[in-house]
């Protein structure tokens, strides 16, 4: 998101594995047309009381192939297009907004044209213990972004019940690491900062392919 008429920031696909004990065999979840991903983009700067932060949603595919019998077995795989991502418009002027857009998916920033593709990869699962009737992921994998490939963490709280996984977490992701310049407005004095935030909420569907 930006300030005032600055511009956007990136984002990144997110990943979730899990699942109780249980059977020993490998399950495939599809993610549905529900599941999504939110970019919060805050401002920085001297003056950045004078600018807006923006929130980025973009829809998500993929699978999550779950081992109830170990769980570091686990894995994910998901993806969206650059293009898909939108800026939402909440908390800041709707005149702005289509700007915001454009700088967000121009070569400024994401390069959708060139780059049009963000992906998540998982590495690694293991199990934080239980939140309720949920499980405590941290995941690591890696996240593709701007034609380049970053380690990415994510923490995420995973439900499984029957045939549908529902998940919710964040992840932090450094634009500069991908080589994206944080946006900056007004001399330098208004940008957007470099470490945004990424949320998300997931539902997915066990596959009879899985």
């Amino acid at each position: 998101m930006v300030h005032g008429r600055l511009l956007v920031a990136p984002l990144l696909a997110v990943s979730v594995a899990a699942g109780p004990t249980g059977a020993g065999q490998a399950e495939m979840f599809r993610l549905d047309g529900s599941s999504q991903v939110v970019i919060h983009v805050g401002k920085a700067g001297v003056f950045g009381f004078a600018g807006h932060d923006h929130e980025i949603a973009a829809p998500v595919t993929g699978t999550v192939t779950v081992d109830r019998a170990d769980l570091t077995r686990s894995r994910v795989a998901l993806a969206f297009e650059s293009g898909a991502l939108k800026v939402t418009g909440r908390g800041e002027p709707a005149g702005d907004v289509p700007e915001v857009q454009r700088v967000m998916l121009s070569d400024r920033v994401l390069d959708a044209d060139r780059y049009p593709r963000i992906a998540f990869t998982s590495r690694r699962v293991s199990s934080g213990g239980q939140a309720g009737r949920a499980l405590k992921l941290s995941i690591e994998g890696d996240l593709e972004l701007h034609g380049v490939t970053r380690p990415c963490l994510v923490t995420a709280l995973v439900t499984l019940v029957e045939d549908t996984l529902t998940a919710e977490g964040k992840a932090e992701v450094k634009q500069s690491d991908f080589g994206i310049e944080p946006v900056t407005a007004a001399g330098g004095t208004v940008r957007v900062k470099d470490t945004v935030e990424v949320t998300f909420e997931i539902r997915a569907t066990r596959s009879s392919e899985g």
